[in-house]
């Protein structure tokens, strides 16, 4: 098995996925050490909090070039929560900040008022039913991470927005809302649930992410 590293940019809820790594057999190396990062052969970008800080942090530790740098190499990537955002072009968070630019797209204020006009509580803090955009996506890694729906943790009041809807790999419904749950692009995958606090299913998707061929 390649090595996976766990970014530590002082964002929150690495030791937790660490932890789930471990439960399902890979001892991940937790580090913002760039010769560490570059020799990984998987790598996770966990985060919670505010999109601002996270990209403020990445840049003050210069792992916005590594992380790009890893990348363009064509190796498995994943961004968890933040670590998800974070991939897109710009949030509207707290005012209009850059993203890596890893996926076309922004990040935007979930609504406050549902489909029919209700009002809807947000941030979205649930458990919530993750469903495959298209059942004609056979590819191995995403039919095997979300072609049977399952129950993931959600945290959050911002949610990403592709440009392109092929970059939409798995959706959420909140108050009649589709909201993106997993994003990819190539070698790039983002996921704005937890996995790491999602139970089986959690463990299921980092053990696919871990051992897919075609991430």
């Amino acid at each position: 098995m390649s090595r996976v590293a766990v970014v530590d940019y002082g964002i929150g809820n690495v030791f937790s996925v660490c932890n789930a790594l471990k439960h399902i057999g890979v001892d991940p190396i937790l580090t913002r050490d760039a010769k560490e990062i570059r020799n990984a052969g998987r790598l996770i970008l966990p985060g919670v909090g505010a999109f601002s800080r996270a990209m403020e942090n990445l840049r003050s530790l210069d792992l916005d070039t590594e992380i790009r740098a890893y990348v363009a190499a064509g190796r498995p990537f994943l961004g968890v929560c933040i670590g998800m955002q974070v991939l897109l072009d710009v949030s509207s968070e707290f005012g209009t900040h850059s993203g890596l630019g890893l996926i076309p797209g922004s990040v935007e204020k979930i609504p406050s008022v549902t489909t029919q006009n209700a009002a809807l509580r947000v941030p979205h803090v649930s458990w919530a039913q993750v469903k495959q955009v298209s059942a004609e996506d056979t590819g191995g890694w995403r039919k095997s991470a979300f072609y049977r729906p399952a129950y993931y943790y959600f945290v959050h009041s911002y949610s990403a927005q592709p440009a392109d809807p092929v970059n939409l790999m798995a959706t959420t419904e909140y108050g009649g809302h589709q909201i993106a749950a997993a994003i990819r692009r190539d070698n790039v995958t983002g996921v704005q649930f937890h996995p790491e606090r999602s139970g089986p299913a959690g463990l299921q998707m980092l053990k696919h992410f871990i051992e897919a061929d075609d991430c």
